[in-house]
């Protein structure tokens, strides 16, 4: 790995990255828009064709006996990820090799069991915490994963020079690193990741039978909730299978508050029910105030206003103009639609100390502002 190549990049190249779904085409469209020669393998010659027509690499030559990349990245579902894992340590013996599965510890104890210390020496399990609903190189984007945590899961075997060419490829696709083990990835992952997925698709699941007039009611509530359901379905059967015993863990106190809820619906005038009821709201109020909002600060640290504007073409981007010809910076936005009307809703976020002099020069600007 060398510092300063490439117009500043910490990669030198090349750097061979296997599987070109979603996140390997989009690992490739990142390095290749820092000058880093990538080089693309897949097993599915059109997933393949896909993601080099997007600009995400060249392909792999089998009959270039010289080529040696500095990196590997193993971009494939978690079922195979351990196997190619060790076959491209075997196959590269001077590549430092990294995976980037959504589940760390699995992975890991199948190396350990085909791959000796010495190969393992280059290996580094990461996982970058980016992604969208969609999937395949079409989804692609090279900057998906700027801003975005990318956690590196060093082994006791891992050299020192492997994990600084992991942490060099999250640095040059403009993610945030972050170190864990594999245990307390996992770990991790369950209740953030894993869990807000099964919930979404249980709640998404029981709209399968819902009248089409009922649905037409649904605002944004609903959205945020079942955006995750429309996941790809395969990819989490490996993913869950994988992580079973900690979700399995989790499972069981959500299984403890619903019959708990269930127990106090079934009598919701009886004493203590209400306050029942009050205190399963607070205990959200109080989980979803610890999600970190911009830079790390709370949600609450920002003032929320609603600013109505027509659903005409223009609106929202003269909105935001005048917002920053104004001098005031946006800590959050969301958009929303009032069904039936041909109206939107943007929330926006600002500094407290702010929030009085925005409401007012929107509505010098004749903006409507609710409060």
């Amino acid at each position: 790995m060398t510092v300063g190549n490439n117009g500043g990049t910490h990669l030198s190249g090349p750097v061979l990255v296997i599987g070109t779904g979603l996140l390997g085409a989009s690992i490739g469209l990142g390095l290749r828009a820092r000058g880093i020669d990538v080089v693309l393998s897949d097993i599915s010659p059109s997933t393949q064709a896909v993601a080099q027509d997007i600009g995400a690499g060249r392909a792999l030559d089998p009959s270039d006996a010289d080529f040696s990349p500095e990196l590997v990245v193993v971009a494939a579902p978690p079922d195979v990820t351990a196997t190619l894992v060790a076959e491209a340590l075997e196959a590269h013996p001077r590549a430092v090799v990294v995976d980037i599965a959504s589940v760390k510890d699995a992975v890991l104890q199948d190396l350990t069991k085909s791959v000796n210390d010495d190969a393992r020496s280059r290996y580094v399990g990461t996982h970058p915490m980016a992604g969208r609903e969609k999937s395949g190189p079409v989804a692609a984007r090279a900057e998906l994963f700027t801003s975005m945590p990318w956690v590196i899961c060093a082994s006791p075997e891992s050299s020192a020079q492997a994990v600084r060419t992991a942490e060099a490829l999250a640095i040059d696709l403009g993610a945030v690193v972050a170190r864990m083990s594999a245990e307390e990835h996992d770990a991790s992952v369950a209740v953030i990741s894993h869990l807000p997925q099964v919930l979404s698709s249980l709640v998404a699941s029981r709209l399968q039978d819902t009248p089409a007039h009922a649905l037409s009611l649904a605002g944004n509530g609903l959205r945020d909730v079942t955006r995750i359901a429309a996941s790809d379905p395969r990819l989490w059967v490996q993913i869950l299978s994988a992580n079973a015993g900690r979700l399995v863990d989790i499972l069981y106190g959500v299984r403890e508050d619903l019959n708990r809820l269930i127990g106090t619906l079934e009598s919701p005038l009886a004493d203590g029910s209400r306050l029942d009821l009050a205190q399963l709201i607070s205990e959200g109020n109080i989980g979803q105030a610890r999600i970190p909002g911009k830079h790390g600060a709370p949600p609450e640290a920002f003032a929320r206003m609603t600013v109505l504007v027509d659903d005409v073409p223009g609106q929202i981007a003269r909105l935001l103009t005048e917002i920053g010809e104004h001098g005031i910076n946006l800590e959050d936005l969301r958009l929303e639609h009032s069904p039936g009307r041909q109206v939107g809703m943007v929330e926006i976020s600002v500094l407290p100390g702010k929030r009085h002099e925005l409401m007012d020069f929107l509505t010098s600007k004749g903006w409507k502002v609710v409060q």
